[in-house]
């Protein structure tokens, strides 16, 4: 008889999860809490009919660049990958922004004085991604398998932003660049490894770029979900289904989020059920494995007894990470930049100087709200005509707030792009604001509005939740969300990696 497995909850690590189990032979039957499949990579039509808003993720650097993603070949299951002519803006007072393409070359010839450096500090890195991309999106190994690799990232990634963009750049422009690269991190700049972001996604844009995908967020779960449903492991009678309690999902272009009803037979093969919480694996029938892309806190009454006294204590401790207020604008016309370089990017930062952005991220670690919040703002439709109707567009911002904060950032967040395009409250036709308890509310993993799965923080870094890591004090739970190594982001690698582990202890 075939063994079977099951996954709770259907992001991009419960669908890399259910893939992996799947292509070891396993049948897999996948339960999502909401009705759309995706988690974080949804698309939605949060403000106007017509405008289709990514609910979390936008812009994709981990996700192009995820070793596993590519083993997948997910354009061969629609997705399609779209990159701006500049992969990031960074606007000033003055009116002038630096843009950064992917090119590496063309990226020097706007740094001036810092180009060399910037260089120096980047090729490296994107030069080498694959092999970086495999070592840092899994557990940190005191072992790399390139060592050299590792330990020159290691002695940039473990200094703080400020003291790198300092002791690297002269430019204050080009410090204002990596700052807002690197306040990705949700740290402070002046914290032990807040450059690790900075260089990473600096690595990953010249080697992979930060691409859209073509539809929003939701085609990469669409992706991810075809890629399953053509899963045949040995042993199974059929391929995967995708149903609801009464009907069932499968990938179409017309239906809105990508997806349309049908009813196939759900005898056969794996499934993915939509609307369906699971409260407590209790209520479960007996499988041979279960994964869970749930944070600690979930996880906690989802397994109830049959996790050890001493492995509950040590996940009620884990952090969780400060939080996220965002807005979505359905918008009559393009934003009226004063520097008419940022049309040319997906991914804008607002925040004007390196100070600035230090203060911003700074008040966040230390349970306040900036004055003058970075903003991280995305505008996918000047390059995606399919996320609004014709001569419309959509953009999506957010700031970094303290976890759970109920404060309304909307006055600051809008000033902020109102500092960089005056006029923009003209071009508002609708906004959806998400707040740190609405993000919560639409995906429950996103505790207190935390993006991340949990405080980046050291010992989260090497222990992430626990010792333990993917494994559970119960020899037949795992956990792979983003609570888990690497970490956050759309990567699926916290699912593959854990369900690799759950494989080995199986055939073992």
């Amino acid at each position: 008889m075939s063994r079977r497995a099951c996954v709770i909850g259907a992001g991009p690590n419960g669908l890399s999860a259910a893939i992996t189990l799947a292509q070891a032979g396993l049948k897999v039957d996948v339960f999502e809490a909401e009705p759309q499949p995706g988690g974080a990579a949804r698309t939605l039509d949060l403000t106007l009919p017509g405008y289709h808003h990514d609910f979390g993720s936008a812009v994709h650097p981990l996700a192009v660049g995820s070793p596993f993603f590519n083993s997948l070949s997910l354009q061969n299951h629609g997705l399609e990958w779209i990159h701006s002519p500049a992969a990031l803006a960074h606007p000033f007072d003055d009116g002038t922004a630096i843009t950064l393409s992917r090119d590496l070359t063309q990226a020097e010839s706007e740094l001036g004085q810092d180009a060399k450096p910037w260089r120096n500090l980047m090729r490296p890195f994107a030069d080498h991604w694959t092999d970086l991309a495999n070592e840092v999106l899994r557990p940190i190994s005191l072992f790399p398998s390139h060592p050299f690799l590792m330990t020159n990232f290691g002695r940039q990634a473990l200094r703080s932003a400020k003291s790198l963009a300092h002791s690297l750049f002269q430019n204050d422009r080009t410090k204002a660049l990596f700052a807002g690269i690197a306040a990705h991190s949700v740290l402070s700049l002046d914290e032990p490894s807040s450059a690790a972001a900075g260089v990473l996604l600096g690595a990953a844009l010249h080697a992979v770029g930060w691409p859209i995908p073509r539809g929003g967020a939701q085609s990469i779960t669409s992706a991810l979900c075809s890629y399953l449903s053509h899963c045949h492991p040995e042993r199974s009678e059929g391929p995967t289904h995708f149903v609801r309690p009464t009907n069932a999902l499968q990938a179409s272009d017309d239906a809105p989020g990508g997806y349309a009803a049908n009813f196939p037979d759900t005898s056969l093969g794996s499934t993915l059920t939509t609307s369906t919480r699971i409260e407590n694996l209790a209520a479960l029938p007996n499988y041979d494995v279960t994964l869970c892309d749930v944070t600690p806190r979930q996880l906690l009454t989802l397994a109830g007894d049959r996790l050890s006294s001493k492995y509950k204590n040590q996940l009620a401790k884990f952090q969780y990470g400060p939080a996220v207020f965002k807005v979505d604008y359905a918008l009559r016309d393009p934003i009226p930049w004063k520097a008419r370089e940022c049309l040319q990017a997906a991914t804008v930062h607002l925040g004007g100087t390196f100070e600035e952005i230090a203060a911003s991220e700074k008040a966040m670690r230390t349970g306040h709200h900036a004055e003058r919040p970075f903003v991280l703002l995305a505008q996918p439709s000047l390059f995606d005509p399919t996320r609004a109707p014709a001569d419309r567009h959509t953009a999506w911002a957010y700031c970094h707030v303290p976890n759970a904060s109920t404060f309304d950032m909307l006055p600051r967040l809008e000033a902020q792009i109102e500092r960089f395009a005056p006029g923009f409250r003209d071009c508002i036709l609708a906004r959806h604001i998400l707040s740190p308890a609405g993000l919560e509310k639409m995906d429950a993993n996103l505790i207190g509005g935390d993006i991340s799965g949990g405080a980046m923080n050291l010992r989260q870094l090497l222990f992430r939740p626990t010792r333990r890591q993917y494994a559970t004090s119960a020899p037949d739970i795992y956990l792979c969300s983003s609570s888990t190594p690497p970490g956050g982001g759309v990567h699926g690698m916290c699912g593959h990696q854990a369900a690799k582990l759950a494989i080995n202890r199986l055939n073992a």
